[in-house]
């Protein structure tokens, strides 16, 4: 059993918590939610926590994470170690552990996988440090983890950094599948063949080559809403998206199928494309093609 201060619980840290208290950790929660935080205050958490302490750090990315890890700087004492296992971009990992270094508190980046299923089904982790850091946490890292063998849950990616980048492609890859995903539902609606498309989806969760934890989550999705009527068709991105590419382009790396995904999200949010206007009265000038006027 080990001692960890956790900072953030919301969606991901609220379970985190619980994932971790029933595994006999003891835990010192600390969220503006005076509903669901155990501590007043950051310094109310760390006065709880005995040296050498450990506190994990689930904030939103960016300035909330930057201030956050600079207060816990000021609060925290030689030793101690700080994981920021947030959605942090990479090169914020350089500057939040220079921080701690100044004080000489370890820091870890930690890419989480597994969403709000993370509680029952464990959550993959993508660690970016020093050796000697990860060794020490490593009972929080099993514990988090799902089941298994360590090597299929866990990664220790290298160095400080390397943990928030392998998470950010891993999420650029996830733009791509789910995008496959739904551009062949949308495929199989338009179909004039197929009559059941929840069964078609659903039959291929066993012995097919696309069958994943994606497929098995849009089935359940169908479950609920079969055509899916009761959503807009407007899909966010937190960034990992964007950042993937920006490394790609660094790299010189092709990248169309996660290009095409993260433009896919932009096009849901036009309620009217001025590119398509654009494209509806070209198709028109140069070929009488018809148009669709507003109101019609």
């Amino acid at each position: 059993m080990v001692q960890l201060g956790l900072v953030g619980l919301g969606k991901m840290g609220f379970n985190m918590r619980e994932r971790l208290r029933a595994a006999g950790h003891e835990v010192v929660g600390y969220d503006r939610n005076e509903a669901v935080s155990d501590s007043s205050s950051l310094a109310d958490m760390v006065s709880k926590l005995q040296a050498p302490r450990t506190v994990w750090v689930m904030v939103p990315a960016g300035t909330p994470t930057r201030e956050t890890i600079a207060e816990l700087g000021e609060l925290l004492s030689e030793g101690d170690l700080v994981i920021d296992g947030g959605n942090s971009k990479f090169t914020d990992d350089k500057h939040n552990s220079e921080v701690l270094a100044a004080k000489k508190i370890g820091y870890l980046d930690c890419g989480v996988s597994g969403g709000v299923w993370g509680k029952e089904n464990g959550y993959g982790l993508m660690v970016g440090g020093a050796a000697e850091d990860v060794e020490r946490a490593m009972p929080i890292f099993d514990t988090l983890r799902p089941d298994g063998p360590r090597e299929e849950g866990f990664s220790h990616a290298g160095s400080v950094g390397a943990g928030h980048y392998a998470k950010m492609i891993h999420n650029g890859i996830e733009y791509g599948v789910m995008q496959a995903f739904a551009e062949g539902f949308e495929l199989l609606e338009a179909s004039k063949v197929v009559t059941d498309v929840p069964a078609v989806i659903k039959g291929w969760q066993r012995g097919t080559v696309v069958r994943s934890w994606l497929l098995e989550l849009l089935v359940r999705a169908l479950d609920e809403d079969p055509d899916l009527d009761d959503l807009e068709g407007y899909v966010e991105d937190s960034g990992e998206g964007r950042w993937t590419l920006e490394e790609a382009i660094n790299n010189a790396v092709p990248a169309p199928v996660i290009s095409a995904a993260l433009f896919a999200r932009f096009t849901s949010r036009q309620k009217d494309s001025a590119a398509m206007r654009a494209v509806a009265a070209l198709r028109n000038q140069f070929g009488g093609h018809a148009v669709k006027k507003v109101g019609q």
